[in-house]
């Protein structure tokens, strides 16, 4: 790992250079908002933000995605032939991504990416990416980064990790592929050792920041149907109107939709996000609909991120911390609680309260 000090002139003059070798999308600032985009000439990233509105997962994972097209036209000798469509892999750079949204594509990967399966669009797009993460100096009043097994300064899932101070950038090199960026960038100076110290306090500092906490020790003993049964589900859905907004906030919800359009003679195959917490999601050709009570699909939601990922790959919860779905959400459910009642639910408190009543 190699440190780099920048100031805000070479900081500038690097995004810049490496723009030349990479597509590269930054936070820019919408209406009230920020969103990532890719930067145009003398475009900077800005900084000046908490957290983005969206994560950068739609740059890897777009929200709708061509993936094949097909003619029905019976005159042509490909009719009804599906054609993969090539999706662009030159290199890219994320740069503004929070250690929060970075450790959401190790999480996803684990989906994506496996010995049975390989999503090849997902894949080719993530590994043509280079992660530029910014290190949050203050945490928002909803971040529970720090129990979701990550940190203000968290670096897994990163290739650079910028601390920002003051006008300065303390440019923490961590991978290969962010070597090469760096390099691209013009900042492939030697290590400087004597900002150790003043990254070690800035950390220190971000880390007391974070004011909400979690309890999830408890999770992997529990059992799945103790869970699935336990009473609170419908008080805790009692105001969800399913709009969903909760799982495109979210950095590591993967679920989507694959839909054929035919306009004329002519179509495509693509895949557009979808949402455990739309009534259509799960409703079946026969007109069956396993979870048809709204109750089901927020039972649903949060059993995945908070048991059933737990249970298969043993590698913590299938949330980062981030904060967005409290934020966002207009009816203010509230992931922190509900896992705190799953990790503290009792299943013998429960039978024995049953019992005498």
């Amino acid at each position: 790992m190699k440190l780099i000090k920048i100031d805000q002139q070479n900081w500038n003059t690097g995004i810049e250079k490496a723009k030349s070798a990479y597509r590269v999308f930054g936070p820019v600032k919408e209406k009230n908002d920020y969103e990532f985009k890719v930067l145009g000439t003398n475009e900077m990233p800005d900084l000046n933000f908490r957290n983005t509105r969206l994560s950068p997962k739609s740059i890897i994972y777009p929200q709708s995605q061509v993936m094949f097209t097909y003619s029905i036209d019976e005159t042509k000798d490909d009719c009804r032939i599906m054609k993969e469509v090539e999706n662009v892999t030159s290199p890219m750079a994320i740069i503004g991504v929070r250690p929060c949204d970075a450790l959401s594509f190790p999480i996803v990967r684990r989906n994506f990416d496996t010995p049975e399966y390989q999503d090849t669009y997902w894949i080719k797009a993530y590994e043509a990416t280079t992660f530029v993460g910014l290190a949050c100096n203050s945490a928002c009043d909803t971040c529970f980064c720090t129990s979701a097994g990550t940190g203000p300064f968290g670096e897994e899932g990163l290739d650079v990790l910028i601390i920002k101070d003051g006008d300065d950038f303390y440019t923490k090199i961590i991978t290969p592929k962010g070597e090469a960026f760096a390099e691209s960038a013009g900042w492939g100076k030697k290590e400087q050792t004597d900002i150790t110290a003043k990254i070690k306090e800035l950390k220190t500092a971000a880390e007391a920041s974070v004011s909400s906490t979690v309890s999830t020790d408890k999770l992997k003993n529990k059992t799945i149907l103790d869970l699935y049964d336990a009473p609170f589900w419908e008080e805790e859905a009692f105001a969800c109107i399913n709009c969903g907004t909760c799982t495109y906030v979210c950095p590591t919800c993967w679920c989507f939709d694959v839909q054929d359009e035919t306009h004329g003679k002519s179509g495509i195959r693509m895949r557009n996000w979808d949402s455990c917490m739309f009534p259509l999601f799960t409703h079946h050709a026969s007109g069956h609909n396993p979870r048809n009570n709204k109750y089901e699909r927020v039972r649903q939601r949060f059993m995945h991120k908070l048991k059933y990922y737990v249970d298969k790959y043993d590698s913590g919860i299938q949330c980062v911390g981030c904060g967005r779905c409290i934020r966002l959400c207009p009816v203010n459910i509230d992931i922190r609680k509900i896992c705190d009642k799953m990790n503290s639910f009792d299943t013998e408190s429960c039978k024995c309260e049953a019992t005498s009543s």
